[in-house]
């Protein structure tokens, strides 16, 4: 400033100064060059430099680069395969990742307390399910029916009764191998038709010996013996067999726990069924008390195999496994004298399969029959995973529920829980709502969850709360939703819930919502998104008949 009044002094003097007004103008612009020089002169004062060496330089950069090639943008026009609450995090339904690349996770983070309130959704890239097949194909002309398995007339016309048509693709892989006389292992999907594809060969099979007079000489005996692991599925597949009984006069009962004994004598007191549906405990007590034998038995099936040979009915298993005469080849399946045929079939590849079955047959004549998406998640349901707080989830629940009925009309709803408290417990709060709902829990006596399951597949009530007893085998054709109210525990129990929905000749538009609470919970998660992300299956899951181990002994000096 004093710089700057020696000047204008010196102007004034001089006489070039006009004006008052001239006279400051020129004086703020000398004082603006001399804050200027003075400013640049204690800047390059006070400034350090610092020498990086070239090595530490380049160390740098390269860690530049891999963190920016990490952060490839999965994002492309069209439909997603991820929707994430962060629109960073999104996949296109057409990006594939790399080999190498790390999937960059919506879960990653939801261990934190701060992630509650978060969510993502896998969409449906499909409209329908894998299992039903699609004629687009310009070479085959005509589509392939059951005529085309050589099915009995008969049965094809009953099967035309209930809307069946056209034969799935785990059918059409099936069947016929199962007609040739070979022991099956087929692992498929939830929802793809399995049922049919040991009933059919087994009616069709027991017309004929009927016609031909082959069937005469052995009246009232076992032929066919179905082993499944609940009553509500035995008495589900017990109905399908009925209608595709009736045309020939065939019998059908079920034998299921918790009646006692008596019941038990009942079923076989005047005649034997020619289809027997049971259960393993209920089973093994009619074998103890010979009420029953295995002479003249065609078809040995084992429905729900992940479950059947599971540590808990193992043992039950390898003990009714033993009455049987069960066939190591075709030709031990065929002609007077035969064996039974082995049909296991399951949703996933059973785990124990090759240390219980190498002890009644061969392992190396066993034809396996798995499907292309066997351990996949389905791609035509849409999955929502919502990072919830405990005390919210009833809350979210019936949130749900209100959506559903408002975006979609209504429809029916499963709710699982991991124990029969829980199922209770929620019972309770959402009739303090005013939500009708059915209960269904392994602790009920079994007359009371004689027709619970019955009255919710006929459409008396929409909501069914339940363990997962009702994950395994029912069918839920008229499901549009499910909610995992709790997490489930395993990728097995993950994938028989989802399967509730998206099954063949249900609804299309089926979703599942699954509400995350405990950190345990999002390790499962994680690994369920990464295989959604990758496309792979989930981790984890046998896919092998494993030949039983022989015991070493050793021998001590």
């Amino acid at each position: 400033m004093t710089q700057c009044v020696k000047v204008a002094s010196v102007a004034l003097c001089s006489g070039r100064i006009s004006s008052p007004q001239l006279l400051a103008a020129r004086c703020r612009v000398v004082c603006s060059v001399a804050h200027a020089r003075f400013c640049r002169t204690a800047s390059s004062e006070e400034i350090a430099v610092i020498r990086v060496p070239r090595s530490m330089q380049k160390l740098v950069d390269s860690v530049k680069q891999t963190r920016s090639k990490n952060k490839i943008s999965t994002i492309r026009p069209g439909k997603l395969l991820i929707r994430s609450r962060n629109p960073d995090l999104n996949q296109s339904a057409g990006y594939q990742l790399g080999k190498f690349e790390q999937p960059r996770l919506c879960s990653k983070g939801w261990k934190h307390p701060k992630s509650f309130g978060d969510y993502f959704t896998i969409n449906n890239t499909r409209t329908v399910a894998p299992c039903v097949t699609v004629q687009d194909d310009a070479e085959q002309k005509e589509p392939v029916t059951f005529n085309n398995l050589h099915i009995c007339r008969e049965l094809v016309e009953a099967l035309h009764g209930v809307n069946i048509t056209h034969p799935t693709t785990v059918q059409q892989q099936t069947i016929p191998k199962v007609m040739m006389g070979h022991n099956i292992l087929c692992a498929a999907e939830t929802g793809s038709g399995k049922t049919l594809t040991y009933l059919l060969p087994a009616i069709h099979r027991l017309q004929a010996e009927k016609e031909s007079q082959v069937y005469a000489g052995s009246l009232h005996k076992i032929h066919t013996l179905v082993l499944v692991p609940s009553r509500e599925l035995a008495e589900q597949v017990a109905a399908v067999c009925r209608t595709l009984c009736a045309p020939f006069g065939l019998l059908t009962r079920t034998l299921g726990g918790g009646r006692g004994v008596g019941h038990i004598k009942v079923v076989f007191k005047n005649n034997h069924p020619d289809i027997l549906v049971a259960t393993p405990g209920a089973l093994v007590k009619a074998l103890r008390r010979r009420c029953l034998d295995f002479g003249e038995l065609s078809f040995f099936v084992v429905d729900e195999a992940d479950t059947m040979f599971d540590p808990s009915f193992s043992e039950m298993l390898e003990s009714i496994l033993s009455y049987a005469n069960i066939a190591s080849n075709p030709k031990q399946a065929k002609g007077p004298g035969r064996k039974a045929q082995l049909l296991v079939v399951g949703a996933t590849f059973p785990g124990g399969v090759g240390e219980v079955l190498s002890q009644v047959t061969d392992l190396g004549s066993m034809v396996v029959i798995k499907s292309k998406m066997l351990h996949f998640l389905m791609p035509h349901v849409k999955q929502t995973f919502l990072k919830v707080k405990g005390e919210d989830k009833v809350l979210e629940l019936h949130q749900a529920l209100k959506l559903l009925q408002q975006d979609k009309g209504g429809g029916a709803v499963l709710v699982f829980c991991n124990k029969s408290a829980t199922v209770n417990w929620l019972g309770y709060s959402l009739e303090e709502m005013g939500v009708k709902h059915l209960r269904l829990q392994g602790e009920m006596p079994a007359a009371v969850r004689a027709g619970i399951f019955h009255s919710f597949q006929k459409g008396a009530v929409d909501v069914l709360i339940c363990t997962d007893i009702a994950s395994r085998g029912l069918d839920t054709s008229r499901v549009r939703l499910v909610v995992n109210y709790d997490f489930p525990e395993s990728h097995t129990d993950y994938i028989h819930r989802a399967g509730r929905v998206g099954r063949a000749g249900g609804v299309e538009d089926g979703e599942v919502l699954s509400l995350v609470t405990h950190p345990w919970d999002v390790e499962l998660v994680q690994k369920i998104e990464t295989a959604a992300r990758r496309r792979t299956t989930l981790p984890g899951m046998n896919s092998e008949i494993n030949e039983p181990k022989s015991e070493v002994i050793e021998l001590q000096e």
